[in-house]
């Protein structure tokens, strides 16, 4: 790799007018050096990421067919559950597959995120910029925003006639962390000829001809990242947690636009449906009750899913601490995470004298095969992050950690080995 200082990496980044973010509490978000994967790597973790959309949609067929699952398994909210209902099992556009390659060669999946999945505008721009710096490998991220367009004009004309022609991003507008990917995504739109306009849930309303409105302006698609744990009942996970302030439903939000899909005057993605995939529930559901699930599902499940147990259904104080993983079922944040091989004994024990059961699942603790950093010699942990598109593998956004749940993770660009695209369809999923 030519010499390149990471401020002038910086600097690049900046160019983009899309990234604006290279370091994060005064360190760098971003290793220049990249992850680069064998084509059979490639290939594995892109039919692992395939094979895990599959299970979560197998996940929503099995709901559909025992809608008393949302109640008896899910404990879903009454709004959670309107959600779901009406989106008739529709779950999926884009999502993100968190995969691992471990110490024994197995492919393990902690969890997909597929109800707003992040980290696009990381993975699109990184290999982007770098990529001249690596001309003997293949970018598998090359094809994403095309791939992305198409996954909307598909779920678009399933839904409605013809092409949209305007846009809505709908996103927590009160948060920064995600801002570059509404910027990459309004990139894109536009550069297909979409009117795009970004606005929040409460800027949603109807005009006279009862079209969906955000900011005034009529909308053909909504391209939603706000979660659906927000759109419904804000829900504590500690008995030692605050009460949310704002713990209501965003009842006239959420219903405006399910009665406008509904009525087909507009489109959502990802679907609200994915309020049961996103559930880390559906994981025990997996292992819990397998019966349900067709055979090769159950194969996959054994080969690709840790096992996941409600914690309402464990003695919680028998588990091994090295061997389990406590998570809430909603959440994405690191202190919604307890990885037991690397919390302190007594942080172990208060999370689990503390959490509120019925919202949490343990996962079973899996190692980690490590990379080596070139430059620090450090051990680094990988996490493949696989995007579907329409259930199909699109690309890669690889973050680097020490440890589990690490704040410090840093963001690699990711790359195959190989001159050109036909030595890989091999990482034909991507290219």
């Amino acid at each position: 790799m030519t010499e390149l200082t990471y401020g002038e990496f910086a600097r690049m980044l900046y160019a983009t007018n899309t990234l604006s973010d290279p370091w994060l509490r005064g360190k760098e978000r971003f290793r220049l050096q990249p992850v680069v994967l064998s084509a059979e790597q490639a290939e594995r973790l892109a039919i692992a990421a395939e094979r895990v959309g599959a299970l979560f949609n197998e996940v929503s067929e099995i709901v559909l067919d025992h809608p008393e699952l949302l109640d008896e398994f899910f404990g879903l909210t009454p709004f959670q559950k309107a959600m779901w209902l009406s989106a008739e099992g529709r779950w999926h556009g884009i999502a993100r597959v968190d995969l691992f390659l471990c110490a024994d060669g197995v492919i393990r999946s902690c969890e997909m995120n597929s109800d707003t999945p992040s980290g696009e505008a990381e993975a699109v721009l990184l290999n982007q910029l770098l990529h001249q710096f690596h001309t003997n490998t293949i970018d598998p991220n090359t094809n994403f925003p095309e791939q992305f367009w198409q996954m909307l004009l598909a779920s678009h004309r399933a839904r409605l006639d013809g092409n949209p022609q305007s846009v809505a991003i709908i996103y927590p507008t009160d948060l920064p962390e995600d801002l570059s990917m509404i910027a990459i995504y309004k990139n894109w739109l536009e550069e297909r000829g979409c009117r795009v306009t970004l606005g929040s849930p409460f800027n949603l309303g109807l005009d006279k001809q009862r079209r969906v409105t955000v900011m005034g302006e009529p909308a053909d698609l909504i391209l939603r990242h706000y979660k659906t744990d927000w759109w419904g009942e804000r829900e504590i996970v500690w008995t030692t947690q605050a009460e949310f302030l704002d713990p209501d439903p965003l009842d006239r939000e959420l219903l405006l636009l399910l009665e406008a899909e509904n009525e087909g005057r507009v489109t959502v993605v990802n679907p609200f449906g994915s309020v049961v995939t996103q559930n880390k529930l559906a994981m025990a559901l997996m292992w819990e009750r397998q019966e349900l699930f067709s055979a090769e599902a159950r194969k996959w499940i054994a080969e690709l899913i840790p096992e996941t147990r409600r914690a309402t259904e464990l003695d919680l104080h028998q588990l091994r601490r090295e061997e389990w993983v406590l998570k809430s079922v909603y959440g994405c944040e690191g202190d919604s995470v307890i990885c037991g091989a690397f919390a302190k004994p007594q942080d172990w024990e208060l999370a689990l004298a503390t959490l509120i059961p019925r919202h949490w699942i343990a996962q079973r603790f899996f190692d980690v095969a490590p990379i080596e950093d070139e430059q620090t010699s450090e051990k680094m942990l990988p996490n493949f992050g696989v995007y579907l598109l329409g259930g199909q593998a699109a690309g890669f956004y690889t973050r680097l950690s020490q440890k589990a749940t690490d704040y410090t993770a840093v963001s690699a660009p990711t790359y195959v080995s190989g001159k050109h695209v036909n030595d890989a369809r091999d990482v034909a999923a991507f290219a």
